[in-house]
């Protein structure tokens, strides 16, 4: 099996090589361009007690994290550095930790010299239609992002909790179409950041978009995670969002759905409403309804949000004896540039 992974990925890199070479074309050409931008976010949360899934599980005044994205667009290249600072970064990162063996297990250390990296790639345009990255990247799987710009909602679901946050490895980006795409990746064990570790066989990532709808795939070493995104405008102000997944290994099973409706009240506030059902298989299964407001100044947007979380059986974390019913407000405030 391990040589069949290694000749595998051999054949894929040659492949992407041989692409690269056969398939460039003319790039209109542009001026360089440096840019700096990111997000600061806190937040009040009114219990002590937190649903457990990713981010804002903090009590009372807390702190999310502060997000620098340093990034560079050539003619056909460029790269992408995205730092992140705060308890929210930490939690997003938590993979990034290289161990240097020093011949003896008391000299072992845990550097950590990664665990302010989010995103760290290169990437080249081999032509209008075909970019190459290679680096460290977001997961393609799910709805909901690190970010917290890039979600509706301030708290996270548990199926984005529970898949993969980040991958490193080598993906290409295809456009079939105008309303048609491709991406197809080898990479390291998810969320191992720094570097590939050796007994491990690498996984294989994909993704097919159809006309703003998403069809994910990420597969190896025993297990598999099927994925499905997308949405629908149903006016100019109502939009409806889906994500669906499943997940399978040797170990655990578990399954989920999220309906994401969320409506343009003003051109300032929007208020919107995740619902989802989680299941682990033999475990529990857990129900969730978060109604999100957001309203919006300029740079500046604040989230008040009230969430309702219920499961089958008694989850010790969710008060001090345990119960199978959570409620929580959070307000955030967050800073984009």
């Amino acid at each position: 099996m391990k040589k069949y992974t290694i000749s595998f990925l051999t054949i894929t890199l040659t492949v992407l090589m041989i692409a690269t070479l056969g398939t460039q074309s003319a790039v209109a050409q542009e001026d360089p361009t440096f840019s700096v931008s990111g997000t600061v976010d806190a937040y009040y949360r009114s219990s002590e007690f937190a649903p457990g899934t990713s981010f804002a599980n903090l009590n009372g005044f807390a702190l999310g994290m502060a997000n620098i994205v340093l990034s560079y667009e050539g003619e056909k290249s460029g790269f992408v550095a995205d730092l992140v600072y705060g308890p929210r970064g930490a939690d997003a990162v938590f993979g990034s930790q290289t161990t240097l063996f020093k011949g003896t297990p008391e000299e072992t250390v845990i550097s950590g010299q990664s665990s302010i990296v989010n995103q760290l790639y290169v990437y080249y345009n081999v032509s209008d239609n075909f970019t190459l990255t290679l680096g460290n990247f977001n997961t393609f799987l799910g709805y909901e992002v690190i970010s917290p710009v890039g979600n509706f909602n301030y708290s996270t679901s548990y199926m984005f909790s529970n898949g993969p946050f980040s991958h490193t490895g080598i993906k290409a980006d295809i456009a079939l179409s105008e309303d048609v795409s491709l991406m197809l990746g080898v990479l390291n064990t998810t969320d191992e950041t720094e570097y590939q570790p050796a007994d491990d066989d690498y996984m294989f990532g994909a993704q097919l978009g159809l006309y703003g709808q998403y069809i994910n795939l990420l597969t190896g070493q025993g297990a598999t995670q099927l994925d499905f995104t997308g949405g629908i405008d149903l006016s100019d102000s109502f939009f409806v969002g889906v994500n669906a997944t499943t997940y399978e290994d040797d170990n655990s099973e578990w399954s989920g759905l999220a309906l994401y409706p969320q409506i343009s009240v003003s051109d300032s506030f929007a208020l919107g409403l995740r619902g989802e059902t989680f299941d682990i298989k033999d475990s529990n299964t857990f129900t969730s309804l978060t109604l999100t407001g957001s309203y919006t100044s300029n740079n500046f947007t604040l989230k008040p949000e009230i969430r309702i979380d219920s499961a089958d059986e008694a989850v010790a974390a969710w008060s001090a004896d345990g119960t199978d019913s959570l409620s929580s407000f959070v307000l955030a405030a967050i800073y984009s540039f």
